[in-house]
């Protein structure tokens, strides 16, 4: 006999999830081809914010995905632009006219959107890697931040700081509330993002290796047998900065000056494809803490879960 699921947690409410209307305060990073409807709302249905990502470029494709999205959830999701990665100049519009209440900017100014998708009604988040871009972000209006760092995957700023040295630093300089990214997979990790000084988190890695993530069984196990040290950063000295899975390509690539984007032409062959060596497996050092491919339903639940057991744990040491 099958067991059924067990209830969800009840809804945790913070600032952030005050502001975006979800249960729990647990946002999906906006990773390119993978941040697709399939993925976006499995974690919208289970209580937290999924997004839509804009960065691979395909503007039908991902108009395509946000319809599917109706069909898919009734629960909120957003969508993420990532200036570095705009081929069209109005993906503001674009993004305004696809009906969603939230979004990120990330990847260049804040400056740039915030002000025309403001005005249109949307939440807007930006997001951050230093203290700097968090006080112009803040500056642009920015209804709040994703305040990111080094360990996370994907681009990154090429002088990265950890989540524990950048967190606390930003919260104690903007009064707007904060999502933290990088290093986050469970209750424990939410937990301490919190004393941090966040009232929310984002998942990336850990939702790359979903069981409703798009992408091939291979980068998922991948992940899965990954240690804490089988990430490498990229572009240390040159931009944009990346961190990710160590594999062949990698790690020859590692003690290059400057690797060309061209290393991820064939991305879509590791993606979905399978072959790890095609491209650039962008994932966080967190992978080291992952253990399984699970629901997403399930990832979400437990860290909720845990993520109440560490605080009155904390608590009763007070």
């Amino acid at each position: 006999m099958t067991t059924p699921p067990a209830s969800p947690p009840a809804p945790l409410r913070t600032r952030i999830t005050d502001m975006l209307g979800v249960d729990y305060p647990i946002v999906q990073a906006p990773m390119g081809w993978i941040a697709r409807s399939q993925l976006a709302s499995a974690v919208s249905n289970a209580g937290g914010m999924g997004i839509i990502e804009t960065s691979s470029g395909d503007l039908d494709a991902v108009r395509g995905e946000i319809a599917k999205m109706a069909d898919l959830t009734d629960k909120p999701f957003g969508v993420n632009i990532a200036q570095a990665f705009v081929r069209d100049p109005g993906i503001a519009q674009f993004v305004i006219d696809q009906g969603v209440r939230f979004v990120t900017t990330s990847a260049g100014d804040p400056t740039k959107y915030t002000a025309q998708l403001k005005a249109a009604g949307l939440t807007v988040f930006h997001v951050v890697p230093t203290l700097a871009a968090a006080l112009k972000a803040v500056g642009a209006g920015v209804d709040g931040l994703v305040v990111e760092g080094g360990e996370g995957g994907g681009f990154k700023n090429p002088r990265d700081v950890a989540s524990m040295v950048l967190l606390p630093l930003v919260a104690s300089k903007v009064g707007v509330p904060i999502i933290a990214a990088g290093g986050i997979t469970d209750g424990a990790g939410m937990a301490a993002a919190f004393a941090l000084g966040a009232a929310g988190v984002q998942m990336g890695t850990r939702m790359v290796s979903a069981a409703e993530s798009p992408v091939h069984d291979n980068w998922k196990q991948a992940i899965v047998a990954a240690a804490e040290t089988d990430t490498v950063f990229l572009n240390r000295f040159s931009k944009p900065g990346l961190r990710a899975l160590r594999t062949e390509r990698t790690t020859r690539l590692e003690h290059q000056d400057h690797v060309e984007m061209s290393e991820m032409a064939s991305a879509l062959d590791l993606y979905f494809g399978g072959d790890m060596e095609a491209s650039i497996a962008l994932s966080g050092q967190v992978a080291g803490r992952i253990e399984s491919v699970r629901p997403v339903r399930d990832i979400i639940h437990d860290t909720v879960r845990e993520f109440r057991d560490r605080v009155r744990e904390l608590a009763a040491l007070a």
